[in-house]
């Protein structure tokens, strides 16, 4: 491992705090010390309080912070006199701790403080660096670990055998060291859990930690235990492939009672992992280091059979009664999962966490094969990371999570994404918290709905059906499933009576219009058919029942993809898939209505371009983020049991009525 210091930098740093936030980073940078709000740092230093009085304080890690990004404000700064005197307790409940060292925050509105305060507090450094390093816990977690840790470090560290994080584990440093020679020590190795570092300076803390580290990696190395070690494979899910995927991903969400989305990984990583023949073994042994278990659970799913999943739940259920005391439990849906000889999906309520469990997944992955290879990957007993997953501490950092938005963990495909109503049924739908695909013939596309996560765009040309295809597969393949698919793109074929009707103008317009709708229907309805509360919503047009001279091609076409959705709910109705259609009309703010064609269009009914613009009966503007409001209800609960419906969004129209 390289050390990122830099003196040119740091330089800035004046201050203890400054100096704590810049060596935090650079811990945070290093995927494989920290994951995801693991890790912690603080730094003791003395400031005036309110009335100017001197206090000798520690400013901590606050509870959940990432210290990739973290800043001064991540710090709370926290009386160290009174963790001290918490150390000397000779017992301290979770609650008294987090209350008293809330109450001993010189600001109240600071973040809550880690919950390892007072492991930081007994060491008496002034930085202090924790971290859950790969190789130290590849080294700890080894069958002769305590051996190889003396062998790998001699007298440079104090080692610390397993006890839970919190006062306990303070408790336990405290009298490990009480006759300790702190100038000849480093750090101090946790067993089954990570490394502690020290320093005068930022820097001393830093680079010792980058140097253990590295020795660790160098050990596990001349064991076998290298980079080398970790397989690699390849593999191309094909759509039966994907189907699988979609089913277990529907099974996740029915155990967990809300929609998940997946993120899939086929990486040759991934792939060489699940063509492992121990893999079933090895991946179910326990997590890499107990903080995961909060997002991970114990174990992840093997899915090597249609009912992998109900089976993970039962065996979750006999592994919470023979460790709970009274605890309720959590739901026993897997957060990942090892597709056997293909690779991984993450499971998440939201993108960010399926994101997070991946990162963690994938980094697991790696370093217990570098581990069983250097001597064979042993876990904590499920005991110990039973009382982790269901620690009242760590659950309130999950707790501390925005409520879920209604269609979070769905996934949709938009057509016509680019632009005007299509757009904003796309950023609609990403609002209310679903991963959506935008697909457009703009070769902008991608950069038009870039900006928000969970909101992708994708070229395309939807009349090349094969194209269409893979793209919808590409989708199941990132996100393993489909839920909601709206299909909107269209033309407005040049105006014509049928007397004058140039045939291309016809074929044009049904290709696009029709054709091209039922072909996506097609690519799409295997895998909403295994979608969580799966719906497919059409854009028509109010044409369709006031249909005007001279547009005969258009509205033939929408007409048609109306009876299209009709037939569409009648076949789709068994399995689940609810299909509607929504008829906007006079929706103005749209690239194609410039304000000179308004300006001509309102010219040539006599009105104002206002007047033009409200020409319904309730004398209303209808907007494209109306018809966006309307999607995301038709997708969601409220029209849960409707199912061939015509909605129009227009403001009233005297014909259609």
């Amino acid at each position: 491992m390289q050390s990122l210091w830099s003196d040119s930098e740091f330089a800035s740093s004046t201050t203890d705090l400054a100096q704590r936030v810049y060596s935090s980073r650079l811990l945070g940078k290093e995927p494989v010390l920290v994951l995801h709000g693991g890790g912690n740092t603080s730094v003791k230093s003395t400031v005036s309080d309110f009335f100017g009085n001197k206090v000798d304080v520690l400013y901590i890690k606050g509870s959940g912070g990432d210290l990739a990004t973290i800043g001064e404000c991540g710090f709370p700064a926290v009386k160290m006199d009174v963790l001290l005197k918490m150390a000397d307790l000779p017992t301290l409940s979770d609650a008294d701790m987090v209350r008293e060292q809330r109450a001993a925050m010189l600001n109240p509105d600071s973040p809550t403080p880690s919950i390892e305060a007072v492991v930081h507090a007994v060491i008496p450094g002034k930085f202090v660096d924790h971290t859950h390093s790969n190789a130290v816990v590849a080294v700890t977690n080894q069958p002769d670990g305590l051996d190889l840790v003396k062998r790998t470090w001699g007298d440079r560290v104090i080692i610390v055998p397993y006890v839970m994080p919190g006062f306990i584990l303070g408790k336990t440093i405290r009298d490990l060291t009480k006759n300790a020679d702190w100038s000849k020590l480093e750090g101090l190795i946790l067993m089954q859990h990570g490394i502690f570092t020290f320093g005068v300076t930022a820097r001393e803390s830093y680079e010792r930690m980058i140097k253990l580290v590295s020795e660790a990696e160098v050990a596990l190395a001349k064991r076998g235990g290298g980079p080398d070690s970790i397989a690699t494979s390849t593999f191309c899910a094909d759509n039966a492939a994907l189907r699988t995927l979609a089913a277990h991903r529907k099974a996740v969400s029915a155990q967990r009672n809300r929609a998940c989305v997946s993120v899939v990984d086929f990486s040759q990583t991934a792939a060489g992992f699940a063509n492992r023949p121990d893999v079933a073994s090895l991946a179910t042994r326990g997590t890499l280091t107990p903080d995961h278990s909060i997002r991970t659970k114990r174990t992840p799913a093997i899915l090597d059979t249609v009912d992998a999943v109900a089976r993970y739940a039962a065996i979750y259920s006999e592994y919470f009664q023979r460790n709970q005391s009274g605890q309720t439990m959590l739901d026993p849906a897997p957060r990942w999962a090892v597709l056997p000889g293909q690779g991984i999906a993450s499971f998440g309520a939201s993108l960010t966490e399926a994101r997070i469990v991946n990162d963690i997944a994938q980094h697991t992955l790696r370093t217990i094969q570098q581990a069983e290879s250097a001597g064979g990957w042993t876990a904590l007993p499920e005991k110990d990371l039973f009382e982790i997953e269901y620690w009242d501490l760590e659950q309130a950092k999950l707790k501390k999570a925005p409520a879920p938005r209604p269609l979070q963990g769905k996934v949709a495909i938009v057509t016509g994404a680019a632009a005007g109503i299509g757009k904003a049924i796309a950023l609609a739908l990403n609002e209310q918290g679903a991963v959506v695909v935008g697909m457009d013939l703009n070769p902008e596309t991608p950069q038009r709905l870039a900006g928000n996560d969970g909101l992708h765009g994708v070229v395309i040309n939807l009349t090349d059906y094969a194209k269409v295809q893979e793209e919808v597969e590409n989708v199941v393949r990132a996100f393993g499933g489909l839920d909601i698919l709206v299909s909107n793109a269209g033309i407005f074929t040049a105006g014509a009576n049928f007397e004058d009707m140039d045939p291309n103008n016809w074929a044009k317009s049904m290709e696009v219009n029709l054709t091209s709708h039922m072909r996506l229907l097609q690519s799409c309805v295997p895998f909403l058919k295994l979608g969580v509360e799966p719906t497919a919503i059409f854009v028509g047009s109010r044409n369709v029942k006031a249909p005007g001279a001279g547009a005969g091609s258009y509205s033939c076409a929408k007409a048609a993809v109306t009876q299209l959705t009709r037939v569409a709910a009648l076949e789709l109705a068994p399995a689940g898939v609810r299909v509607n259609i929504i008829h906007p009309d006079a929706v103005f703010d749209t690239e194609l209505w410039t304000p000179e064609a308004l300006a001509k269009s309102a010219q040539r009914y006599g009105v104002t371009v206002e007047e033009y613009k409200t020409r319904n009966l309730m004398k209303t503007e209808i907007k494209s983020v109306d018809i966006g409001r309307m999607v995301c209800a038709m997708a969601g609960n409220i029209f849960a049991k409707t199912t061939g419906g015509q909605i129009p969004v227009d403001g009233g129209n005297d014909r259609t009525i």
